[in-house]
């Protein structure tokens, strides 16, 4: 059984996976709350500026509602140069389309910003860039993925934790950090502000 951290814990996230991530790691949250703010890249904003950005901005309004807790916030961006990809929501297939389309084929940055805030209202932020190679996909490829509705809401329209996987020969770097939440880093900034995690019982 895993134990929860040691002082309050809030996911500021609405993201089953970073959920899902952390329990794996064993960090429990007390609390899951959904930020409320603009994610409107400013003009002009770059791919790593705008993912470092966001996860400060929703750690700082879920805090905001949180005194005394950790609070933990993320943002996932996929980049390809300097062009932020969208998060294409149902109803968006040609976005979606759009977004696989410019993918085929080439490497791609993700972003993961992560921003911990502690009790005490300090922040540490981490920025973790993975690369992904996308095979080269047929439009039947591409027809057949986006009608399993996987890529609703998932950064650069696809969800690797899904049936893009099959799309993905190579990464380097945090494979977490491509489903929304890198891992390692994740964990040091907990620990860092006051978070214990018990590893489970034996079994």
């Amino acid at each position: 059984m895993t134990s929860r951290p040691a002082v309050p814990f809030v996911l500021g996230s609405s993201s089953p996976r970073r959920l899902a991530l952390l329990r794996q790691i064993g960090f429990v949250p007390h609390d899951v709350r959904a930020p409320d703010i603009d994610e409107t890249p400013l003009e002009g904003e770059l791919p790593r500026a705008y993912a470092s950005r966001l996860a400060l901005e929703k750690a700082q309004a879920v805090h905001a509602a949180a005194a005394g807790s950790v609070v933990l916030a993320a943002d996932t961006v996929v980049a390809c140069g300097r062009r932020i990809l969208p998060k294409p929501e149902a109803g968006e297939t040609e976005i979606a389309r759009a977004c696989l389309e410019r993918l085929s084929g080439r490497r791609h940055r993700v972003l993961g910003g992560l921003t911990v805030i502690d009790a005490s209202g300090r922040a540490r932020s981490r920025l973790v860039t993975t690369i992904v190679h996308v095979a080269r996909l047929t439009t039947k490829e591409i027809d057949a993925y986006l009608a399993t509705g996987d890529w609703h809401g998932k950064a650069g329209g696809y969800a690797i934790q899904g049936r893009a996987a099959a799309f993905v020969p190579c990464i380097r770097g945090s494979c977490s950090n491509v489903v929304g939440l890198p891992l390692t880093e994740a964990t040091h900034l907990l620990e860092q502000a006051g978070c214990r995690r018990t590893p489970d019982e034996p079994r």
